[in-house]
Order: C-alpha cells, then structure tokens, then sequence
C-alpha cells in the first residue's frame, strides 16, 4: 500500500538542498523515517520535509521548484 508524504505548507518545493547539490532521494530509493525527501521554501525560510514512515519512493508528484499549497502530495511512498 503507498502512502502519500504532502506538503506542510504552500511554498517552493526543492528536491536538492542546494542548485549544486544532488537531489536528496531519487524514485526507487528506500527512505527511513526521518528521512528528509525535500524542502518547501516559503521568504528564503527553508522547512525540511521529511519521510513519515520508512518505504521506497515510488514517484514524485511534485517537480523541483514547482510551487506548491499546503496539503499537496510530493511523493509515493511504498
């Protein structure tokens, strides 16, 4: 069964903590929970989004730097 990790806040989804950086997980990773997937930015404020439970990642359903609302899914995880 997958479960969907969503957006805390609206802001910019980020999939790399820095433009010259890799991106933090790939689709097919496996992630723990607590693991950090991404990051919303909301006025240069940086919020860490991070895996609830531990999983792969099956899809991401938000692009790096896309816009995103609160409550919108960001990735599958299985």
């Amino acid at each position: 069964m997958s479960n969907q990790l969503l957006s805390p806040l609206p802001g910019t989804f980020y999939r790399k903590p820095a433009p010259d950086k890799p991106v933090y997980k790939n689709e097919g990773d496996e992630v723990a929970a607590g693991d950090v997937i991404g990051l919303i930015e909301v006025m240069k404020s940086f919020t860490e989004v991070k895996a609830e439970k531990a999983g792969k990642i099956v899809k991401f359903l938000a692009d790096n730097e896309e816009p995103v609302t609160a409550g919108q899914p960001l990735a599958e995880i299985a």
